[in-house]
């Protein structure tokens, strides 16, 4: 595979979408007005529920860089390739954290002493854009994995050079998700992460001259991508987790009272299957709605290298697990966001060319529930799909991301370069497009 831009791919994106778009590419939606208010179970926008169908694009920020590693030509590109689509919602990396960790990006956010002041300008030009095409974005502010440097290298930063690869052979898991538990008692590491919130919480954009604090195309602060209070229960200091939810919570809301906060969790998984865990941290009153993600061949519900056959088991423990987090929802009276959820091409392929059948089902498996939900009057409020890869193709024929790479897609360079995100020319594609059209036929409650 190349680097270069697919012209078959993207035309055939064009027929995909021909006929179900719901926003005008180019960004021709009224920019948002409202902020995004909870009302119980609901999230509302003025006097309007707002429910949404998003996706994942990590690295909008890096393409919205004046910079080498930018490109904002093709992030204008995908944002409108999603607006077409009729997705209205992005989660997006608002911090990368550099240091030493073999699989991180680079570069980052921040280091120990200093701050990219240019990939922050590339945070204010991608919302500057989704703003022009009503699109709404849910901005996480460090994350437990390592794949952007996240907690354990808070922990590196103050503990004298100490720290754990993800899947090292010498250190398997659950060593990695314990090593990083140390976060939330680390007054110092913690100390570093709360002044990366202030800054970026209270930044005014370059680009609009809007401060965070009040422009409305942000809907939501996250704590963290997928924080877990360890790897085990054996090694969870949960007084030390909630505290942590809590505090930062209450940080952000010192200073943001027009957002929402959530807590990026995956639901149930995070929480070493223990629901009461799930129930504690998201029933701080503080966090405003819960967080699922879903990840059946991550979670051996099902075998890529057999979909036909372990399909169906990977069905019902999905529909499970949402019924589950819908029940937590109802509990605690708060809505409830699918924000990741992820399936392989058939065959485990890595390649844009192999079909996505299986995927395709899994999507409309989750989007069947979450519309099922929402005409209930449910507390399901939206869907981000993991992940947007767009129009960017893998570098190498490992299919493997490599230092210096700057086709970045929503694969992160921890993983292989197509797994799991969305293509041009998918005919996931047209899954997400009649999904959002049906979402934008729902009536509103009265």
């Amino acid at each position: 595979m190349t680097g270069k831009i697919d012209r078959r791919a993207l035309l055939a994106s064009a027929v995909l979408l021909a006929g179900c778009t719901t926003v005008a590419a180019g960004g021709a939606a009224a920019p948002a007005r409202d902020f995004v208010r909870r009302d119980g179970m609901r999230l509302m926008a003025g006097d309007r529920q707002y429910r949404f169908v998003g996706g994942n694009m990590w690295y909008a920020a890096y393409l919205g860089s004046d910079a080498p590693y930018g490109n904002r030509a093709r992030l204008t590109r995908e944002l409108d390739a999603l607006a077409a689509m009729g997705v209205t919602n992005l989660r997006i990396l608002a911090s990368a954290e550099e240091g030493p960790l073999r699989n991180a990006i680079k570069p980052g956010f921040r280091t120990a002493t200093t701050v990219n002041q240019t990939l922050l300008g590339g945070l204010d030009f991608a919302l500057a854009e989704m703003a022009k095409r009503n699109i709404r974005a849910v901005l996480y502010l460090t994350n437990f994995w390592e794949w952007s440097g996240g907690m354990m290298t808070y922990l590196w930063y103050v503990n004298g050079g100490q720290y754990l690869d993800m899947n090292d052979p010498a250190h398997p898991w659950p060593a990695f998700a314990n090593f990083n538990a140390n976060f939330y008692g680390d007054d110092r590491a913690v100390g570093l992460y709360y002044d990366w919130v202030r800054r970026v919480v209270t930044r005014t954009n370059g680009v609009t001259g809007r401060s965070y604090v009040d422009d409305p195309t942000i809907m939501a602060w996250q704590l963290a991508n997928e924080p877990r209070p360890a790897g085990d229960a054996a090694h969870a200091v949960l007084p030390q987790f909630y505290a942590w939810v809590r505090g930062t919570a209450r940080l952000i809301k010192s200073l943001d009272r027009n957002h929402l906060v959530c807590t990026g969790s995956e639901g149930l998984k995070g929480a070493l299957e223990q629901p009461e865990i799930v129930l504690a941290e998201h029933g701080i009153a503080e966090i405003d709605y819960l967080t699922a993600h879903i990840w059946p061949n991550n979670w051996d519900w099902v075998r890529q290298t057999d979909l036909p056959g372990s399909y169906a088991r990977g069905e019902t423990l999905t529909e499970d697990y949402i019924a589950q987090h819908i029940g937590f929802a109802r509990t605690l009276d708060k809505p409830l966001v699918i924000e990741e959820f992820g399936y392989p091409r058939d065959g485990g392929s890595n390649d844009p060319a192999v079909a996505t059948r299986f995927k395709d089902r899994f999507y409309e498996l989750i989007y069947a529930a979450a519309e099922r939900d929402m005409a209930a009057g449910g507390p399901i409020a939206g869907t981000n799909f993991w992940a947007w890869n767009g129009e960017a193709r893998a570098q190498h024929g490992d299919f493997r991301f490599h230092p210096g790479d700057r086709a970045y897609m929503g694969d992160p360079p921890h993983e292989p370069q197509g797994w799991y995100g969305i293509f041009t020319g998918d005919t996931t594609v047209r899954v997400v497009a009649d999904h959002a059209a049906r979402v934008a036929r729902l009536p509103q409650p009265r």
